[in-house]
């Protein structure tokens, strides 16, 4: 996609913004592609069929969510159709202002880790009736960490001789023997830095819901490793009240997004790379310490 296909899209489907410029997003993200429209509007399109799944899912449940919610979302304005050579449904969203978090960006870290977890806690109060369920749509979310067993594993054997591999095992393992209890919540499924907005180093939005659903919400908790600080994440989980096998469930799916990354840039010398290594870092430290964090009764 580029800018005068997508300003051909918006002009034969919404005239009302023809005259608007049209520019690329920077780091506009893997499953949509992302344009800027006007200075107050961004286009987003789905960047294969696959993704392509969660647009009516985000047109029918964000309206909803949103005024539930401490932290602006991103809210539908109008939905697009296939047109001008692009062959999915699309949409048009506000443009929520801030920066992706980062660790260099936080301004109070145990203050970001609570404003995150009270975020989390207000979406997994939210009522669950006739909310989507782990499928397609979300690559699973909020299902079992089973159905991502063989990517850990491959990614398990690749790394052989050049991780901790009985370690990486250990805490797979555990992480798939924690039971849910099978209680349903609202989740995100993709609580990651990129959509984490901030401004003025404070959390200040959350983006980016194609991977939401109802189901199991520890997928939510990757972020703990992924992110914060040591502080911070016994903030978090004590905000959050996080019983410890929903816990040890939130750091296997932390742990196979890092190895699945790991494996594939082992050898690399770029920073992704690195943030595998030092995400890995964080899971085995953390869990080696046996930093099991009641929640406060």
């Amino acid at each position: 996609m580029d800018a005068d296909q997508v300003r051909r899209l918006v002009a034969g489907q919404f005239p009302q913004w023809a005259g608007l410029p049209v520019r690329p997003v920077a780091n506009g993200g893997w499953d949509n592609w992302t344009f800027h429209l006007g200075s107050g509007m961004s286009v987003r399109l789905p960047s294969a069929a696959e993704y392509a799944l969660a647009v009516d899912k985000e047109h029918r449940w964000l309206p909803a969510l949103a005024p539930q919610l401490p932290l602006p979302i991103p809210t539908p304005l109008a939905k697009g159709e296939p047109g001008a050579g692009y062959p999915y449904w699309w949409s048009v969203y506000p443009w929520l202002d801030g920066e992706p978090a980062s660790a260099d960006r936080i301004a109070d870290p145990v203050r970001f880790a609570v404003d995150l977890a009270g975020f989390l806690a207000a979406l997994q109060a939210v009522d669950t009736t006739d909310g989507p369920r782990p499928g397609k749509h979300n690559w699973f979310r909020g299902g079992t960490l089973r159905t991502y067993d063989g990517q850990a594993q491959r990614g398990l054997t690749i790394l052989d001789g050049h991780i901790d591999i009985d370690l990486a095992r250990e805490i797979w393992q555990s992480a798939l023997d924690a039971r849910w209890d099978g209680v349903e919540n609202w989740f995100h499924g993709d609580v990651a830095q990129g959509n984490l907005l901030l401004v003025d180093g404070r959390l200040a939005a959350v983006i980016d819901f194609g991977t939401c659903g109802v189901g199991d919400p520890a997928c939510d908790l990757a972020i703990a490793w992924t992110l914060l600080t040591t502080d911070g994440r016994q903030a978090f989980r004590e905000r959050l009240s996080v019983d410890e096998a929903t816990w040890t469930r939130g750091r296997g799916w932390a742990l196979w997004k890092t190895l699945a990354t790991c494996a594939y840039t082992m050898g690399d010398a770029d920073e992704s790379a690195a943030n595998a290594l030092r995400i890995l870092g964080e899971i085995f430290s953390e869990y080696t310490a046996g930093a099991v964090i009641k929640p406060k009764p």
